[in-house]
């Protein structure tokens, strides 16, 4: 699935400015079997039976001036699953970050239509700190052609090296999405810039856990569909030091009874070192 080497220059650029971006990260040809799994999660139709983990809009009753969301939509629909849970992805994400190994933390399946609005600036690892260690990298991948008026994802070059944020401000539809990143910078003592990420459909973007992101208004008359893949280190563990500020009722509910282990079943290993990748995804993606 995977399309692109990460070469040193790629390791380097992600160091230096907290993300990389890629023109060509899944094959083309795969986007309309993907464009159909888009449709059919937003109606409710759930191939394997499994409600994702959070259903954050359907056609029947969703907000049409908002963001499109689900997350973790590899469990319902399987064509969502070929690519979040792909084994060269998974090595990408591990060789930018210099882990030792990836797993899958959460997918997030976003729609954007024209006139949607924005999604506001962020820092993605400060709501996840109930897993240490702690680090996360995302990957963000285009269904269809971006552009800068479209609502695509922007960057803040080098912002991963700030000071770590609290979440603040409205995530969907703030007045002004940018504004908790201005406060940020002001707090660095920096003038932020923004890069957009504008590639083809099948295109994208790697960002650091800590990287200052979000997207403005689609004011273009073509949608903006993405397939996001927050990953965590393959040897990561469930923080007993958090539970006690409570780590939400959708993570929780996987933790394993006598140890700190997150269960494969909910957080397979994409990739490792060693070799080693959960074997059940193979059966998963099989139908079995």
């Amino acid at each position: 699935m995977m399309l692109h080497e990460i070469t040193t220059a790629d390791r380097e650029h992600f160091a230096e400015d907290g993300y990389l971006v890629v023109d060509d990260l899944i094959d083309p040809a795969h986007i309309p079997v993907l464009h159909q799994a888009f449709d059919d999660l937003f109606h409710g139709r759930f191939e394997t039976g499994v409600r994702p983990d959070e259903v954050n809009w359907q056609v029947a009753d969703g907000d049409p001036s908002r963001t499109r969301q689900i997350c973790n939509g590899w469990k319902a629909n399987r064509e969502i699953a070929r690519v979040v849970l792909d084994e060269g992805i998974g090595r990408a994400i591990a060789e930018l970050a210099g882990w030792p190994g990836a797993r899958i933390m959460i997918d997030n399946v976003l729609w954007k239509p024209p006139a949607t609005k924005s999604l506001g600036f962020h820092q993605d690892s400060a709501y996840l700190s109930w897993f240490t260690p702690s680090d996360l990298c995302t990957c963000w991948i285009a269904l269809d052609a971006t552009r800068a008026d479209g609502g695509t994802i922007e960057f803040v070059p080098g912002s991963h090296r700030w000071a770590h944020s609290e979440p603040e401000g409205e995530f969907h539809a703030p007045e002004d999405y940018r504004a908790p990143m201005r406060d940020a910078a002001a707090r660095e003592g920096t003038e932020p810039g923004i890069t957009y990420v504008e590639v083809p459909a099948g295109g994208g973007s790697f960002h650091h856990g800590w990287t200052w992101h979000g997207s403005g208004e689609n004011l273009s008359p073509n949608p903006r569909r993405a397939l996001v893949l927050h990953a965590m280190r393959s040897d990561v563990e469930y923080d007993p030091a958090q539970f006690a500020q409570g780590i939400g009722p959708i993570y929780s509910r996987y933790k394993r009874l006598g140890d700190n282990r997150l269960d494969e079943n909910y957080f397979p290993v994409l990739w490792r070192k060693d070799g080693y990748r959960t074997p059940q995804i193979t059966d998963y993606l099989d139908g079995r």
